[in-house]
């Protein structure tokens, strides 16, 4: 995102763990199907300097180390993490009225420290209540870099079309160790898969979200066959798992509303037991 927002002319700075700083680069570099981007690096450690834009853009688990170094009020904050349960923490801490929520889907690497190469194009959705501020960055950003940008109305449908999508693509490519291409070729995880996607869709709805899960189950053959989610990349490479962020809402939400998940809750199972045999 900084390296996009920094090719459309925007002052785009980088808040960057301390232990970090020493190692970053100079350059942020952003190879995309079209091109390759490039823009300076300039990293900071605090936000000590308000700013128009706050972009969150880390993993579930990292949000509250990353607010503790905001220490001036942003104008706006858009927070680009996967689920929903940041929402209310973020406007607990900086006010309703500035929390604009957001979501982001790409397949991309971070092949090194600073450099990125996306595999597919940006969506970026944004809540209609940061049109104002964000139209015309938005259009940039689309005209310029390729990114597929829109504003969406509700908020329950922006968040939880993102989650209905993910947290099963996640879950069945991490339980299984299989690409997309491989669950979909798998009656037997192809049938999983169905199943996680209904659940996730079943409770996104008792939220006010209007998904088409059928829409999302006909398209997955369209999708690169060799797609794994970035839950399954970070399994695989023994990172720490988003599992909670990404499928604690499902579960509790089944819990919550009594819709029963028992095929979300069999796969949580499966991923922790990878994670226990790992660490031990």
């Amino acid at each position: 995102m900084a390296t996009a927002l920094d090719g459309i002319g925007e002052d785009a700075t980088l808040i960057v763990r301390a232990e970090k700083v020493a190692s970053y680069p100079h350059t942020l570099t952003l190879t995309t199907p079209s091109g390759t981007l490039t823009a300076p690096a300039k990293i900071i450690t605090r936000l000590t300097e308000p700013v128009d834009v706050l972009w969150v853009a880390t993993k579930t688990y990292q949000l509250q180390e990353a607010l503790s170094v905001v220490e001036a009020m942003p104008g706006m904050v858009v927070p680009l993490l996967n689920g929903v349960d940041h929402i209310p923490v973020l406007r607990a801490h900086f006010g309703s009225e500035r929390v604009v929520p957001a979501t982001i889907a790409v397949g991309a690497d971070r092949t090194a420290p600073g450099q990125f190469v996306q595999h597919s194009m940006v969506r970026l959705s944004v809540a209609s209540s940061g049109e104002s501020l964000l139209k015309d960055v938005m259009a940039q950003l689309q005209s310029r870099v390729g990114f597929n940008c829109q504003f969406v109305a509700s908020e329950p449908t922006l968040l939880w079309s993102k989650l209905t999508f993910l947290e099963p693509l996640a879950l069945v490519t991490s339980a299984s160790g299989k690409n997309l291409g491989e669950v979909l070729g798998s009656p037997e995880w192809k049938a999983r898969a169905e199943s996680a996607f209904r659940e996730a869709a079943a409770v996104a709805a008792t939220e006010g979200a209007q998904i088409d899960v059928e829409k999302i189950l006909s398209g997955l053959s369209a999708w690169p066959p060799t797609t794994r989610a970035s839950m399954a990349k970070d399994l695989a490479a023994g990172r720490r798992l988003e599992l909670d962020g990404i499928a604690g809402p499902i579960v509790r939400g089944g819990a919550k509303y009594g819709i029963p998940t028992p095929t979300t809750s069999g796969l949580i199972a499966m991923i922790e037991e990878k994670v226990r045999l790992r660490t031990h």
